[in-house]
């Protein structure tokens, strides 16, 4: 894991790298590069990782000096790609980066469709005066982008603020805010900066360095390859399910310094935890942040049992709302981008602890998304068993009801939808367009179509089930810009790698081709993964109330609504010239009356903060 900053015809120097610094603070290079008379710059921050030698060090060129990179992230099973190279290739390290390197001149742009992992790079190659920049299928790494006047530049970063550092002052990007009102994150290309993108998750962006202007074309390498396999009887899924994860979680331990886990109380990191220590040779050591006082989403003591049953050396903290509150406007300056996710908060805390100990951890992200885990799937289920006739004649009585429970609200609100994607968005929606009017007197226009965008690119029209197809957008759409951002960008900002081992490429193809009632059925989700975990934990660890990194944010912001008004409601402010205060008293109010805002109220900080750093 690092951090890259490259450019074409624009300079930069070891200042604008080190904005890069906290995502690698092991080494550093840069390398410039004239390839048909523009200049091409590359730097790099290292996290070693693999081969923590000098051998590692990049930029990394090839031995015949026509190829370079620059390479943040992990290639799983860049051992069983170096297999296939050519043998008179003269290695002078193990990492994957180099592995890559001689790949991608070996294969070519294809070569990035065998990649097993985490990642965003640069690869230049002098020979055919290319430049590809790549994100991974599912976006674990971030990649930024901005564009100069007339083709004549392009500036890339993991991060934003070396971009910001380089260019004159950027516009708000007020269809983008917009949109984050409605999804609560803004989905790719955009960002709140009107001149800076993000890369989608699996595309590539290729700058044509041979022609009079810089030419630019992005394409997708992610398609749709969903084959559903022959039936075979339960038992025989459920191990061929175990024996996939078994393998993803082998693929993920490895790592030249120790690793660690960031464990919740609950089943996905649970069952990771318990297969990496079966395959680690060290005592691994686990952590968990809680929350000072008696609330609910408090997992330590979860997490306690569950490491004492897997032998596992723990670590844990509690935070209290002040710890909170006084970590918002920080955590807005290290994601970069507002977001409505309140486990931000929380999964600083548990950075900032497991980085003390361990620089590479697992967790069990990604685990609810393909295989059926969230409240969304069921009701999606629900609906595709509801007669249509039903559905014209009873939902849109109920659908105007004021329900406390937000996630039922929007659930109700979708079903009475038949358009998939209006759907699909009524039910992510957390502000509706009439609140997002009443809150900046804009609507959104652009959510649909970035929906759009994947549910077309995934094919989703050919997935035979609607809540099929809705998870395949959450993998690919909503998982990569809300958890997986802020996942990367706080866990770097303290130079620790952060592993998904349930979003290994190899384990999805594998959960893709099962029947939906494998996965899911109305009364739960994640069917094939707890009965594999009955053969490696006990029940009572598995079938726990799902707690899901939830934050006690709702009574916190309900019992201190003085202090959110006295930030959120400030005169002067920038927010304060965008947004209808009057209507944000309206919303902090509905929480104060037991109308779960939490979510709501979170992003409007977020968005407060965001605007005061930026102005």
């Amino acid at each position: 894991m690092c951090g890259i900053l490259g450019s074409v015809n624009c300079s930069f120097n070891q200042n604008e790298l080190d904005l890069l610094k906290r995502r690698g603070p092991d080494d550093s290079g840069i390398n410039n590069f004239s390839v048909n008379g523009n200049s091409v710059q590359f730097g790099h921050r290292r996290l070693s990782i693999l081969d923590t030698s000098t051998a590692g060090h990049q930029p990394m060129v090839s031995a015949c000096g026509n190829y370079a990179i620059i390479f943040n992230g992990e290639i799983y099973n860049h051992a069983k790609l170096r297999n296939t190279l050519p043998t008179n290739i003269n290695y002078k390290s193990h990492s994957d980066t180099e592995t890559i390197l001689y790949y991608l001149i070996e294969y070519g742009i294809s070569g990035i469709c065998n990649f097993n992992g985490i990642f965003s790079f640069a690869f230049l190659n002098m020979k055919e005066n290319t430049l590809l920049l790549a994100r991974d299928p599912f976006g674990v790494k971030p990649l930024y982008l901005f564009f100069g006047n007339n083709s004549d530049a392009v500036i890339f970063s993991s991060l934003i603020n070396p971009i910001l550092s380089l260019i004159d002052k950027p516009e708000l990007n007020n269809e983008a805010l917009s949109t984050l009102l409605r999804m609560r994150f803004n989905p790719s290309p955009e960002t709140l900066y009107k001149s800076i993108t993000k890369l989608r998750p699996g595309h590539l962006l290729e700058v044509n360095l041979g022609t009079e202007s810089l030419k630019f074309k992005i394409s997708p390498f992610v398609v749709s390859s969903r084959k559903v396999s022959k039936r075979k009887n339960n038992s025989a899924i459920v191990s061929d399910y175990g024996a996939h994860l078994e393998s993803a979680i082998k693929r993920q331990l490895l790592s030249d310094v120790e690793v660690g886990i960031l464990l919740s109380g609950g089943v996905d990191s649970a069952m990771v935890a318990a297969i990496a220590q079966k395959h680690y040779a060290r005592k691994l050591k686990a952590f968990t942040i809680g929350f000072e006082g008696s609330h609910d989403e408090d997992e330590i003591e979860d997490a306690a049992a569950t490491a004492k049953v897997l032998g596992l050396e723990h670590y844990y903290k509690r935070i209290s709302f002040t710890d909170f509150l006084g970590m918002i406007k920080k955590c807005s300056e290290i994601i970069e981008e507002p977001l409505g996710t309140t486990s931000v908060i929380p999964l600083y805390y548990l950075s900032e602890l497991a980085s003390s100990k361990v620089k590479v951890v697992l967790t069990g992200q990604g685990a609810d998304e393909p295989l059926g885990g969230y409240t969304r799937y069921k009701l999606e289920l629900l609906r595709n068993k509801i007669p249509n006739i039903i559905r014209k004649l009873f939902f849109p009585i109920i659908q105007d009801i004021k329900f406390r429970n937000e996630q039922l609200s929007r659930g109700i609100k979708a079903v009475n939808l038949n358009d998939t994607v209006d759907r699909f968005l009524a039910t992510y929606e957390i502000f509706t367009q009439t609140e997002i009017y009443a809150l900046i007197s804009k609507t959104d226009t652009i959510s649909k179509k970035r929906i759009s965008y994947f549910y077309n690119l995934l094919n989703c029209d050919a997935i035979k089930h609607p809540v099929e197809r809705m998870m395949a957008l959450d993998l690919h759409l909503n998982l990569a810009d809300d958890l997986l951002n802020c996942a990367d960008k706080i866990t770097m900002h303290y130079g620790l790698e952060c592993r998904v081992p349930m979003l290994d490429i190899e384990l999805i193809k594998f959960i893709q081709s099962l029947p939906t009632s494998n996965k899911l059925n109305l009364k739960q989700g994640k069917l094939i993964h707890k009965q594999f975990a009955t053969t490696i934990l006990p029940k009572e660890i598995i079938y726990r109330k799902k707690k899901g990194f939830q934050t006690p944010t709702y009574s916190w912001f309900k019992q201190e609504s003085n202090t959110i008004k006295d930030i959120l409601l400030s005169d002067g402010s920038m927010f304060a010239s965008i947004f209808n205060t009057k209507y944000v008293e309206t919303i902090i109010t509905q929480n104060q009356n037991g109308f779960n805002k939490e979510k709501q109220i979170f992003l409007l900080l977020s968005i407060y903060y965001f605007l005061e750093i930026w102005n």
